[in-house]
């Protein structure tokens, strides 16, 4: 996979990698540090609308305001973000926060621009290794909305948290211009997002969402930037016209990434209850990941794939999700392609669709790959370095899901 960002702002510069006021503990492997989300209760009504993948950043910059663009699924009144501090070395302070609507670049409607609160504080401060729930805003959030949460920080330091590759242009200034709904300040920009991973609404009640857990072809890389044509996207377009429960997409992929092993950010396995089971109205996680483990050359055989892939249905059945486990797609041509990788991806994609350890299956090798070389992405498909998908691709993944397939709530009652 294409690697993170290598500095928030440059987009063409890759790396190619080998509730409670008393904050709550979320449950952590024992190579896990805990979780802790500080802020207001979370609401059991809640659903996430959009979301990313924490990760460590380039160290933070003191009297830096950000006002970052995320698209939103489902639509739903009582808006809540949630701000991760997951990666630094200290607390962080947010000393003013507001969500508006996008007019145009960093310009917001007019008159959409509202402060958020912590608690009944204007202020929060996130401990090391944690993150902060706000209070809900009053109103509608529309679905499909560009929402603009702006932040700032009189005293970030140390290494910051966010999400390297957004396919999403945002802005960035110096000092305090949270309030302010022209875009005379917001003349920096960055292809990054920092601090914020979740958004939530409540919506209509039953409304449930989907999460994600994916690498760089779910993160969007070679789809077209700020035009949202990564196929969690698509997805969410397919969820709000049809009948059923399951309408709100957060996309949990970053660049890199893999089931077994820390690297593009840390390993699926380390990162699934933050990025995943803490989310809430989370019916079904969408497991899209394989293909960083197998082309690493570390030894990595199709039973550690399979076995890392068993413990995170386990720990999302035992949370009441249920599992759409989508098989590896094809990336011969790819540098680090050879027969042996070959061979693993053929047996993780054999256990994928036949084991019945899933709730569904995707067969998004099927779906990509050429009639005329089963190992290649087919051409049409192809971003062009043959292994992530262009925006063809991306909605053809999309299209390839059974929505019926997201909402098994009578399997996992739970969920």
């Amino acid at each position: 996979m294409r690697a993170r960002y290598a500095r928030a702002g440059r987009l063409g510069a890759l790396l190619l990698l080998a509730g409670a006021i008393q904050a709550t503990p979320v449950h952590a492997t024992d190579d896990q540090p805990p979780f802790t989300v500080v802020g207001a209760p979370a609401d059991r009504h809640g659903v996430v609308t959009w979301g990313a993948s924490a990760d460590r950043m380039d160290d933070a910059a003191a009297d830096r305001g950000y006002r970052l663009v995320v698209h939103t699924s489902t639509g739903g009144s009582d808006l809540r973000i949630r701000l991760s501090n997951a990666f630094g070395d200290r607390p962080v302070t947010f000393d003013s926060v507001y969500a508006g609507l996008r007019q145009e670049g960093a310009r917001l409607v007019p008159g959409s621009n509202r402060r958020m609160t912590f608690d009944g504080a204007r202020s929060v401060t996130v401990p090391a290794g944690a993150a902060a729930l706000s209070d809900p805003l009053p109103g509608r959030l529309p679905a499909a909305t560009d929402l603009v949460v702006s932040i700032h920080s009189p005293d970030a330091a140390g290494p910051a948290t966010g999400h390297w590759m957004a396919m999403q242009t945002s802005y960035t200034t110096e000092g305090d211009h949270t309030a302010e709904e022209s875009a005379a300040h917001w003349t920096q920009t960055t292809g990054s997002w920092f601090y914020l991973d979740a958004v939530s609404v409540r919506p209509p009640a039953g409304t449930a969402a989907v999460v994600a857990l994916g690498d760089s072809i779910t993160d969007g890389w070679q789809s077209t930037t700020d035009l949202d044509r990564r196929w969690p996207d698509y997805l969410a377009r397919r969820l709000r016209s049809f009948g059923g429960h399951v309408k709100g997409v957060a996309n949990e992929g970053i660049s890199g990434n893999q089931v077994l092993a820390d690297g593009g950010g840390q390993s699926a396995l380390k990162r699934l209850q933050r990025d995943v089971l803490s989310q809430p109205g989370v019916r079904t996680v969408f497991l899209f990941e394989g293909v960083n483990d197998v082309k690493a050359h570390t030894g990595v055989t199709a039973q550690d794939l399979i076995a890392g892939y068993r413990e995170i249905v386990e720990r999302a059945h035992a949370a009441g999700k249920c599992v759409v486990g989508a098989t590896v797609a094809p990336y011969k041509g790819w540098p680090e392609w050879d027969p042996a990788g070959e061979k693993v991806r053929g047996a993780v994609n054999q256990f994928i669709r036949g084991s019945g350890e899933f709730d569904a299956v995707t067969d998004f090798d099927h779906v990509l790959r050429s009639p005329y070389d089963p190992e290649r992405i087919r051409p049409v498909f192809d971003g062009g370095d043959h292994l992530h998908p262009n925006d063809k691709g991306m909605q053809a993944m999309a299209d390839a899901v059974d929505l019926t397939s997201l909402d098994c709530a009578a399997r996992h009652p739970g969920g």
